[in-house]
């Protein structure tokens, strides 16, 4: 295809259209395409026939998250013809264009520079780019009030189940200055609330050596701990996601007891059976995770604990998932999510014997459901009564929706209110719950 040319001064600026998809930390990598994009003078829009351009920011974690990403480049193609790949598919190259041929260039995951140069060769930006406002805090893809943090990229772990550190590599972590100043940015803007995402947030700084960075004048080494405690001066809520249960998490607890950050943490445990734990390349330590959350539960009894399992992981026995159900039944975890194995091209749990029938897999994971949601279910109901703060993200004709400090945007319950009051979204309203269910809560708020 022809090169493009480039546009005299005073055409209308290049439209680019923007697909997302994937987990928060591709949306973070989306975010920072469209805001050089903004920054360059282009203009972004909501629907193929506007673009003359169109990115897909692909999601290659399993095999699922390929075959939607797959579908959404084709549909791209068949609407505009334009389009450009990128994300974590996008390290697959020649499954890409084995499939769509046509598509204009591809780059990997968090190749930002990349993008950029192959939207230049396709679609020159305008005569006079910084002649056009950028809002500091960038562009977002998430309502404005709140915003996810990414803190590094990569992982060091070599769990059998994934290929992230084959698409995205080993941890590298951002300097804490320049976390803790877009964090500030975001709150002066508006953000009412932070989401630190990272594919392994526990280990932040370990690839810097703790290195000591400046921070409003004073030397903090590069650690979570510090970082929160950083980000827990500004006032925003401020939300853990993907913690690794290391001994350094113990140093996070004093932190949301003293409300300086939220009371949640987001931990993928994946099981608790120790020779799945094993074949998946995980720590084995269920017992001793069953203490430490009983001794985090004692210093701040308001800590909400979500996290993720995998069932049916090759190899797994009837007695294997029965230690995982016994886990959570001790453990209680607040909010869980589950998914029956799914084999992903390239993960060393290919190879695995003892692949478990897909009918069992199902079978297994609507008992693991059905237990977990008797637990939500007792966890919710027992704070009928109680009171707290909530952060509004909706406002409708039926009814107002809101989060509570137990609850994450889009994998959590809500915090269901009547319509009739004053509110708008980004308000924070102390409310008395009323009433609850397996996944959310019914409130009012509390008048003066």
């Amino acid at each position: 295809m022809p090169e493009a040319a480039t546009p005299s001064p005073g055409s209308p600026a290049p439209a680019i259209g923007f697909v997302s998809l994937g987990c928060p930390k591709n949306l973070v990598d989306s975010e920072r395409i469209l805001t050089q994009l903004r920054a360059e003078g282009y203009r972004l829009v909501s629907s193929y026939e506007e673009a003359e351009l169109v990115i897909v920011n692909t999601c290659g974690f399993i095999d699922e998250a390929v075959e939607e990403s797959l579908e959404a480049i084709g549909e791209a193609l068949a609407a505009n013809g334009r389009v450009i790949v990128t994300g974590c598919l996008g390290a697959r190259e020649e499954e890409i264009r084995g499939r769509h041929p046509q598509v204009l260039g591809v780059t990997g995951p968090h190749a930002y520079e990349a993008v950029m140069e192959q939207v230049h060769r396709r679609l020159p930006p305008p005569h006079d780019p910084w002649g056009r406002l950028l809002p500091p805090q960038g562009v977002k893809l998430t309502p404005r009030h709140y915003a996810y943090l990414k803190i590094s990229e990569g992982c060091n772990h070599r769990c059998t189940f994934c290929i992230i550190p084959s698409l995205r590599g080993d941890l590298a972590s951002r300097p804490l200055a320049e976390v803790a100043a877009e964090a500030e940015r975001l709150v002066a803007s508006g953000v009412r609330e932070l989401l630190v995402v990272s594919q392994d947030t526990s280990a932040y700084g370990l690839d810097l050596k703790y290195r000591p960075d400046f921070w409003r004048g004073k030397p903090l080494p590069t650690r979570i701990e510090s970082l929160a405690a950083a980000l827990g001066e500004l006032p925003a809520w401020v939300r853990l996601h993907y913690v690794y249960p290391y001994p350094q998490v113990d140093r996070l607890i004093p932190l949301m007891a003293e409300g300086k950050i939220l009371p949640y943490l987001d931990m993928p445990l994946q099981h608790a059976s120790e020779p799945v734990l094993k074949a998946m390349g995980r720590p084995a330590a269920a017992e001793k995770m069953l203490d430490r959350i009983a001794g985090w539960r004692r210093q701040c009894p308001d800590l909400t604990l979500r996290s993720t399992f995998i069932v049916g992981f090759p190899g797994e026995s009837e007695s294997d998932f029965e230690t995982l159900l016994d886990f959570l039944r001790e453990a209680r975890l607040d909010r869980v999510g589950a998914f029956a194995y799914s084999p992903v091209e390239g993960a060393a749990a290919n190879e695995l014997p003892g692949a478990v029938p897909e009918v069992v897999k199902r079978e297994r994971l609507e008992r693991f459901m059905e237990v977990q949601a008797r637990i939500s279910a007792e966890n919710l109901a027992r704070k009928v009564g109680r009171r707290f703060v909530v952060l509004v993200d909706e406002v409708g004709d039926e009814a107002i929706l809101a989060r509570g400090p137990g609850d994450a945007p889009e994998i959590d319950g809500r915090v269901i209110l009547p319509p009739e009051w004053d509110l708008e979204p980004g308000d924070f309203v102390e409310v008395e719950v009323t009433g609850a269910d397996a996944h959310d809560l019914r409130a009012v708020p509390v008048e003066d």
